[in-house]
Formats: C-alpha cells, structure tokens, sequence
C-alpha cells in the first residue's frame, strides 16, 4: 500500500480526507484502486484517451509520474496535484 495525498478539489470523493491509501505496481494501478474505493475520482485525473488530464501533476517520491505505466511501489508516497485557474 502507498500514502496517496488527495488535493483539495478532489477531497468530496474521499469524504474529506486530504490522505488515503491504495495498493498497485504502477501510477495506472494505484488510481484504478482509488476509483474502486471512491468511485468517479480517476475520471476527474484521466482522460477519454488515458493519459493524465493537463491540470493534474502526479508524483512518485517527490518526481513526476508523467505516464500511467510508472512504477509505485509498496510504502512509496503518491501526490496528486491540481493546478489552479480562473482570473
């Protein structure tokens, strides 16, 4: 299992819970988990095309996951970051 850091924008699907835990061999793996345990939250990270959305940044021990195959292993830490916007 890893620590998965939750950002602010995506904390309704965890029930407020800025950290949550979720197993998987891969970053693919990792969020497929979390979309089990709180359904609808990968669609918000993952496009149609499965590749991660332009305003999400996903690191693994503090260095971007930039592709869904990079790997997560047990005890690492999962950042999920959004960007922000408006003006």
């Amino acid at each position: 299992m890893s620590a998965v850091f939750i950002p602010a924008p995506l904390r309704s699907y965890t029930g407020g819970r800025s950290r949550v835990t979720a197993g998987g061999a891969t970053v693919a793996a990792v969020l497929a988990e979390l979309d089990r345990q709180y359904a609808g939250i990968r669609f918000r990270m993952i496009d149609e095309q499965d590749a991660i959305r332009p305003h999400i940044k996903i690191f693994v021990n503090q260095e971007q996951a930039r592709r869904l195959d990079a790997p997560v292993a047990a005890g690492d830490e999962v950042i999920i970051l959004t960007a922000l916007s408006g003006g």
